[in-house]
């Protein structure tokens, strides 16, 4: 090889030699970047929280954040996160209010942190340190769509197990979308923790504490006296089998089918109004879409002065004033369940319509349904009586008054003007019964009478007897399902929606 040929050789293996010097280099340097966390300080998981000390920090409420907020601190659940290339994207989840925050390799966010965001398991609680901005384009999946989080830190405060018997975005989907993986009802009552944790439970809950609310609200503005009566009796309180029965010490007790007597009791003892809101036991093997053997009672009972309808007013517009309440207050609640679970939205007249129950025999006998006019409502004839109240009215909430004497408990007064009837009344939902009530007879000789014709033993309600000895004022009231009354006004399908731990033939726990 010539002189020029080898001076050439050699440049060019020279120039190979620091092009490959020079990514060495590179490379070592990228791999020093890479072992150097820069963001280490920024991420992590925090040691468990003992009350070791009170950071002055305040943490926010997702649902409350506008525009107008810069950086934040957050604690809420990591409801589903998703990797991509640089960048993680969460959706943090506070109750049942989601918002979308994302995070990406940047000069202060490093390549492991954001490894380490999108390893955090679903349904873990983290905080994160973050900056509020406008959503550049609406955000479908969340339900603040508006805005959007940059997270500058996440620190993980309670972490989940990575398999989780039920995923939240499966339990969430809405109802009848067969298109994609939903979970079943018994599914959800073994995992109920997990389960309650969807955005409609959330709202379903809050919606359910709003009728007890308003309930209460109501009443006390009515001059009722809040009162609390045992669970623990000595007597069937409604009389018959149906009743749980309990060892106390060396005798024999029953669980309370309804406070009933004790309300009576209150108002012999000059308590004019009462309310008591309280479990209920009910020995009924009924596996049904609407019955539990063990559920919250609202209950009132009231003197009135010459009529039982004084009360039955006075019910009925206790009920126009929750479901109002429930429609001004808890509004966004409403269409939260309304998401999963479509329903129409629950109608009501002010003042509430009242049907006798012969009207509603002769509503029915119209449209093909034969039943006696003593008979009671079967399941079937109330919901078919519902549409048909609901097609002429425009309501889903109506009183059916005067009910058959022969269907109704042994403390219920009698019509006077025709005894085959009672001074008695149900209201109704969506066709479905909510309350049951009536006049009750507050004469001592009269109600002995009416307890040995049940077959009650008198002994065993004596006391409960004797308080009408002493003088009492004519009254009434009703016993009202909290559960069954959120479900119809919700338009939901079973009372275990509605039910937080539900209790039915079939189920014991959790």
């Amino acid at each position: 090889m010539s002189k020029k040929g080898l001076k050439k050789q050699q440049k060019e293996a020279e120039k190979l030699a620091k092009k490959q010097q020079r990514q060495a280099e590179v490379a070592e340097q990228t791999q020093a970047s890479e072992q150097e966390d820069y963001s280490k300080h920024c991420y992590g998981n925090l040691p468990l929280i003992q009350s070791t000390e009170k950071p002055d920090r305040q943490l926010r409420k997702a649902k409350d954040l506008t525009e107008a907020d810069t950086k934040v601190w957050l604690r809420g659940r990591l409801h589903t996160s998703r990797s991509k290339g640089k960048q993680c994207f969460l959706v943090l989840r506070q109750q049942q209010h989601t918002i979308q925050a994302l995070l990406s390799v940047s000069p202060t966010i490093s390549k492991q942190m954001v490894k380490f965001t999108a390893s955090i398991t679903k349904e873990s609680i983290i905080d994160v340190e973050a900056v509020v901005s406008q959503a550049a384009m609406k955000v479908e999946s969340c339900s603040i769509q508006h805005l959007e989080l940059f997270i500058e830190q996440i620190w993980v405060v309670s972490a989940a197990v990575p398999r989780l018997p039920l995923q939240i975005e499966d339990a969430s989907r809405p109802a009848g979308d067969d298109d994609l993986a939903t979970v079943n009802q018994d599914t959800r009552l073994d995992n109920r923790v997990l389960d309650l944790r969807t955005p409609a439970n959330q709202a379903i809950y809050r919606i359910e504490a709003g009728v007890c609310r308003l309930f209460r609200d109501t009443l006390t503005g009515k001059g009722f006296v809040e009162i609390h009566t045992p669970k623990i009796i000595s007597a069937a309180s409604e009389g018959g089998a149906n009743v749980f029965e309990v060892t106390y010490f060396k005798r024999s007790a029953y669980m309370a089918q309804s406070p009933q007597l004790y309300k009576q009791m209150a108002i012999c003892g000059d308590f004019d109004r009462v309310f008591t809101v309280g479990a209920v036991f009910r020995a009924e093997d009924s596996n049904t879409h609407r019955h539990l053997t063990e559920f919250v009672g609202l209950d009132l009972e009231m003197t009135f002065n010459y009529h039982y309808h004084e009360v039955l007013e006075v019910i009925g517009d206790m009920f126009v004033q929750v479901f109002k309440g429930l429609q001004a207050q808890l509004a966004s609640e409403i269409e939260t369940v309304c998401k999963q679970f479509p329903s129409k939205p629950f109608r009501f007249l002010e003042p509430t319509l009242i049907l006798t129950f012969p009207e509603a025999v002769s509503m029915l006998r119209e449209n093909g349904i034969e039943m006696g006019e003593e008979d009671d409502l079967s399941t079937p004839n109330e919901k078919f009586l519902g549409a048909l109240v609901k097609a002429k009215y425009d309501t889903d909430y109506y009183i059916l008054d005067k009910f058959p004497m022969a269907v109704r408990p042994f403390y219920t007064m009698a019509d006077p003007n025709n005894p085959k009837y009672s001074n008695s009344y149900d209201m109704f939902m969506r066709g479905e019964e909510i309350l049951s009530g009536a006049q009750r007879i507050h004469n001592p000789e009269l109600l002995m009478e009416r307890a040995k014709h049940h077959e009650i033993d008198v002994e065993k309600i004596a006391s409960y007897i004797d308080a009408f000895k002493y003088g009492a004022p004519p009254h009434a009231g009703g016993g009202i399902g909290l559960e069954r009354v959120t479900m119809l006004f919700l338009g939901l399908d079973n009372v275990r929606k509605t039910s937080m731990f539900p209790r039915d033939p079939k189920r014991l726990t959790p």
